[in-house]
């Protein structure tokens, strides 16, 4: 009974999905504390931002993504238009279309409804981490019903971890002294998430160049660096993969 209300199926069917989830919280757990650390900063930033605590409550739930969220934050405070806010934000988060591609193959089986709660949930450390660890194993021809459920392991845990501490940072903000330096606790965390996941020459290269034009174009008007920065690193990210694929071909 409690399988058939947690899983929605048999007791058996409910244990190996369980197994699964749960194998999958356990990959994720070292990442959870930098991206607490994280959720709390953007939680802060929120409200020093100038949003009302429901405001930036709202932001965190619905947008789930923290990079545009801090990506948007700076905008919003200094009264940019609504188009740059929106502009900044989809530019940051294009690699989400990237991420959909790769997850496709696995849960392709699964109704749309499903798909787009589990687009909802996906992150950039539950993508690396699933697509890390199933990249090596055979493309699944109907479906795996536990590789959905081990995914969920990884997602529901960043969710629930991100959203509690966001939520802390939004309620807890006003109290905390600025001279914490919450800012370089969040560029440690985000340093702590993304590293490991610059892997191979492609990624290696969209890194270096969006940081480079990050730094040259941090002057630029409406605060667009960022969106520049990050158009040129995937540009130079594509172009390397693309060239790097040709190698391999001819080799």
């Amino acid at each position: 009974m409690i399988g058939r209300a947690l899983f929605g199926c048999h007791p058996r069917k409910a244990r190996a999905r369980r197994t699964a989830w749960l194998a999958d919280l356990r990959v994720v757990a070292p990442a959870l504390v930098a991206l607490a650390a994280w959720g709390l900063v953007t939680g802060v930033a929120m409200v020093k931002s100038g949003l009302t605590q429901w405001q930036a409550l709202g932001m965190s739930l619905l947008m789930f993504a923290g990079s545009a969220q801090l990506a948007a934050l700076p905008l919003i405070s200094s009264g940019a238009p609504v188009w740059v806010v929106l502009l900044t934000a989809a530019v940051v988060n294009l690699r989400f279309v990237i991420f959909s591609a790769g997850l496709y193959p696995y849960f392709r089986h699964l109704p749309l409804a499903k798909r787009i709660a589990l687009g909802y949930v996906t992150g950039d450390v539950s993508f690396a981490l699933s697509v890390s660890r199933w990249s090596v194993q055979p493309l699944p021809v109907t479906g795996s019903s536990e590789r959905t459920w081990f995914y969920l392991g990884i997602a529901s845990g960043t969710w629930v971890v991100w959203q509690v501490s966001s939520i802390a940072g939004i309620f807890l903000g006003g109290g905390i002294p600025a001279g914490w330096g919450l800012d370089f606790v969040a560029i440690l965390a985000l340093a702590a998430l993304v590293l490991p996941m610059i892997v191979g020459a492609a990624a290696l290269s969209g890194a270096l160049v969006a940081a480079v034009v990050a730094v040259l174009a941090a002057g630029a008007p409406l605060k667009l660096g960022l969106v520049v920065a990050v158009t040129a690193g995937i540009s130079a990210a594509i172009v390397v993969d693309i060239f790097v694929d040709r190698i391999g071909r001819t080799a």
